[in-house]
């Protein structure tokens, strides 16, 4: 079965900006999302599908490699060596020296290898000394809270020789879902001695309170419907802790938003912060007493009087 091309996975162009890939990688996400689709093996299957689409495309080294290799984008380092060399001496049963121009004319890189090595031993030298162990991804969730914030978190990852070992890894404030943190050196053991990079795949979990749109925060704060009639202050939430004043006008309709600058989520690549969207939600009395509704009447009254619109 020929492997998924990430450009369709992801339902975008070749030519996709780095910006249109993410805003597709995010809408697909939280449509296929695990927590969204829960005991559905389909979404599930499509989830990561999509996370390994977007874990290549949204890397641009990785990009260029698989643009130019293809599915074979992971031994981009041999094959472009194996290019430089511009060919190998023959091996046991073959005629002669190997050449070749590109990878375009193999289907996959076991086509490349095999005439190289074909019935020797060098295919076992070639893998020792030319192909490492490929990155490590391991998922990682983190609350809203932790991603404004940032946190620490202790990775169990396969050392490669069987076992496990644990790391500490810094999430720094800032991630979203879909962002991935590479930790270097943190992967398996290389025959060199050395080590891959660890890379941390991060999703972020739904908040009750905050909705998140890049940098932005929304929430929703009732008021009065006096407050919002005569004007008055609420007290808005933040992730950061304290909570912040914001004065309302006057005559402030039901559903009006209000932007507080810099009191969104601080962005991982950059400096400064998003902005806090308040959504204001007018809450009418309950319980009215006799003379508060002897007071609305009259209120109702004069607004018809005077042709006012209720």
């Amino acid at each position: 079965m020929a492997a998924p091309d990430y450009y369709t996975t992801l339902g975008v162009a070749r030519t996709a900006s780095e910006k249109e890939i993410k805003a597709a990688f995010r809408r697909l996400a939280r449509q296929y999302h695990p927590d969204v689709n829960p005991g559905n093996a389909e979404s599930e299957r499509r989830f990561k599908e999509i996370n390994e689409a977007h874990e290549v495309l949204g890397d641009s080294d990785s990009r260029k490699k698989y643009d130019k290799y293809g599915e074979n984008w992971t031994h981009a380092d041999q094959i472009e060596e194996m290019q430089r060399q511009g060919g190998f001496g023959a091996g046991p049963g073959m005629g002669g020296a190997f050449h070749f121009g590109s990878a375009e004319g193999f289907s996959n890189l076991g086509d490349i290898l095999g005439q190289v090595f074909a019935g020797g031993r060098g295919d076992t030298v070639f893998q020792e000394r030319r192909r490492p162990p490929r990155p490590q991804e391991i998922p990682v969730q983190v609350t809203l809270q932790e991603a404004f914030h940032g946190t620490r978190r202790s990775i169990r990852a396969p050392d490669g020789a069987g076992g496990t070992r644990t790391l500490d890894a810094q999430i720094p404030a800032g991630v979203d879902t879909g962002s991935r943190i590479r930790m270097s050196g943190g992967g398996q053991r290389t025959p060199t001695g050395g080590s891959t990079d660890l890379f941390l795949r991060v999703t972020v979990t739904p908040d009750g309170t905050f909705t998140r749109n890049g940098a932005n925060l929304t929430t929703e704060v009732k008021m009065p419907l006096y407050d919002a009639l005569l004007g008055g202050e609420i007290i808005v939430p933040t992730l950061g802790g304290a909570g912040v004043a914001l004065r309302i006008p006057p005559e402030t309709d039901n559903g009006q938003t209000f932007r507080i600058a810099g009191k969104g989520m601080p962005r991982m690549r950059g400096t400064g912060a998003g902005d806090l969207l308040v959504r204001v939600i007018v809450s009418l009395p309950k319980g009215l007493q006799e003379s508060e509704r002897e007071l609305l009447t009259k209120l109702r009254s004069l607004r018809e009087a005077a042709g006012g619109v209720s």
